[in-house]
């Protein structure tokens, strides 16, 4: 299986899965690869805090084009996992130049699955974007291709329990990713001074209790799968054993009480409430703080949120951590450098990371009292060779591409699905088809062979004709003449043979003697006066209007019918149809409600 993750989260996303028991474990690039049972899967989407889906792969094979895309596709046997009554939904990640465009890779997917039921049934399942029953995975990395199933459905940084937002809010999964880096896990109070929607807060409490973050989720893509096992997975889900104390405590406030309002209700909504306090202050409020712990915040970028003076605000979160958080671990995410050198402090730990699209720096500040010669000379450092293999470069093994076709192949086998396409073709031969050339038209075309065309072989010269024993050049006897002399001269005068022209080509053609304005007699008459103007007025022979013009009196509301609409019977094909009474309409609530026993209200 595939467990999938942001770029940066991937060790913590490892360590994850070991923890709950998978296999064959190995790091990948914004992925981490196991094996595991179907319990595992369960578990996976139900416990995992760094993963964003769990991918069950069902076939791997190799394409060059998109139309050896379509034709692997199309032959799978597409009936072990849905059927024509299904809906399903494709979504494609590919990094190829042979394939250049996701959304043609999810098409040429999806008409290759239709065409197969269309071709068995006559018919094919419905495409879905949204809740579908059967959602697939399509990664083209190169020409290797990877079919799963999306054993997830909606993202499971989706956790269900934010019931509001502000405007810009962390990802739930990079927040959990982040307090897992720091290595905290409950053994101290937790700090986040710009709470936002309080994602660091509640993320920290599930983290401290040990509180699974699916359960607040509705449901999972593999509850519509043929094999679900419903027991084992109400068991998985109500298992709390778990879960532990929390003896320490959360706290978090913003500036903005609109801000508080919203991140009290999300820790409401997660049940979180006994663990987290929230209170409305500025950075440079918080002067009372425990002896140690840790803050971990995530302040505006100047991007999307853009305070009046973000590097004086950058300046008030340093000079309040070394004020008030001695004996304390600081992190702090951000995006440009030149913000970080406003703190004033020297990181321990730089982390890369992203955050939506920005790539942005995840820094760690150990704050201590005095100053850093003497906080060096009593054995202190603000940096430790964990923290820098920490940061390292992961090692992600790459395989050739012989390997990957075995791996492929020994994966598909046992499941109904071989590569065909690198069976030998019979070879082709031109003996196979010979036919003499003949001019007769075809009496018929329902026979008529295209290959035979293509295969046609000339048939020998007739051996009846005798060749040719004669020399070539010798029977024919050589033109003794001169060429150049045998054609007598012309011996005309070429010029004089022709009479000249004696006449006067200027005066041949008599001039006109007439005179041309005078042959054509002048008007007299009165362009002006010829044409009779009208006498008449106009305003005068149009009587006036007599009648009034202040409208009409009459009731418009009474004086016209009123309509009288009719129920029209239903059409076939018009996509509207009559509707239900109201006292004959159910509601019908599709939505399966669970009850987690044990819970903590």
């Amino acid at each position: 299986m595939v467990a999938k993750t942001f770029q940066g989260l991937e060790d913590i996303l490892r360590d994850e899965l070991i923890a709950l028991g998978a296999e064959n474990v190995e790091l990948g690039t914004r992925m981490v690869t196991f094996e595991g049972d179907q319990e595992l899967m369960y578990r996976a989407n139900l416990s995992l805090r760094t993963a964003l889906r769990i991918l069950k792969p069902i076939v791997k094979f190799t394409a060059d084009t998109t139309d050896e895309l379509y034709d692997y596709v199309r032959d799978l046997d597409w009936e072990q996992f849905m059927t024509v009554d299904s809906t399903f939904s494709i979504d494609s990640t590919v990094n190829s130049a042979e394939f250049n465009h996701s959304k043609f890779v999810t098409y040429r997917v999806k008409d290759a699955i239709a065409d197969h039921f269309n071709d068995k049934y006559g018919r094919r399942p419905s495409i879905r974007l949204s809740g579908a029953d059967l959602q697939l995975n399509v990664h083209i990395a190169d020409n290797r291709v990877t079919i799963s199933l999306d054993s997830s459905g909606e993202p499971l940084s989706k956790r269900g329990y934010r019931t509001e937002q502000t405007e810009a809010p962390i990802n739930e999964v990079l927040a959990a990713g982040i307090i897992m880096k720091t290595g905290w896990r409950g053994d101290s109070d937790f700090v986040d001074p710009m709470c936002g929607s309080g994602t660091f807060l509640i993320e920290a409490a599930l983290i401290a209790a040990n509180i699974n973050p699916g359960i607040y989720r509705e449901s999972f893509a593999f509850e519509k799968w043929p094999d679900f096992n419903q027991d084992l997975f109400e068991e998985i889900y109500n298992d709390d054993s778990a879960e532990r104390e929390f003896a320490y405590k959360i706290y978090g406030g913003d500036i903005s009480p609109e801000a508080v309002a919203i991140a009290r209700k999300n820790v409401k909504s997660a049940r979180v409430d006994d663990m987290v306090e929230l209170v409305c202050q500025s950075v440079s409020d918080w002067t009372d703080n425990a002896p140690e712990g840790i803050l971990i915040t995530n302040p505006p970028y100047g991007e999307r949120l853009k305070p009046e003076n973000i590097n004086l605000l950058y300046k008030t979160i340093g000079s309040t951590l070394k004020n008030y958080f001695k004996g304390w671990h600081a992190w702090i995410i951000g995006f440009r450098d030149e913000q970080f050198a406003e703190i004033g402090l020297k990181p321990s730990v730089k982390i890369p990371l992203h955050n939506g699209s920005l790539e942005c720096s995840l820094r760690e500040y150990v704050l201590f009292d005095g100053k850093y010669s003497e906080f060096r000379a009593e054995g202190g450092s603000v940096g430790t060779a964990a923290a820098k293999k920490e940061v390292g470069p992961k090692k992600v093994r790459h395989i050739s591409d012989d390997d990957w076709e075995k791996q492929a192949k020994k994966f598909n086998s046992g499941k109904g699905l071989t590569d065909d396409r690198n069976k030998k073709k019979k070879s082709f031969n031109r003996d196979d088809k010979k036919r003499s050339f003949d001019s007769t038209p075809h009496k018929s075309f329902d026979n008529y062979d295209d290959d035979a065309d293509m295969d046609y072989t000339p048939s020998p010269r007739p051996a009846s004709r005798p060749a040719y024993k004669g020399d070539r050049n010798d029977d024919r006897p050589a033109f003794k003449g001169d060429r150049n002399n045998d054609r007598p001269p012309f011996k005309g005068d070429r010029k004089g043979d022709r009479p000249a022209y004696k006449g006067d080509r200027n005066n041949d053609r008599p001039p006109f003697k007439g005179d041309r304005n005078g042959d054509r007699p002048a008007y007299k008459g009165d362009r002006n006066g010829d044409r009779n103007g009208y006498k008449g007025d106009r305003n005068g022979d149009r009587p006036p209007f007599k009648g009034d013009r202040n409208g009409y009196k009459g009731d418009r509301n009474s004086d016209r019918p009123a309509y009288k609409s009719e129920r029209k019977p239903y059409v076939p094909g018009s996509g509207r149809g009559p509707r239900l009474p109201e006292e004959d309409a159910d509601i019908i609530n599709t939505v399966h409600m669970r009850s987690r026993k044990g819970w903590k209200k």
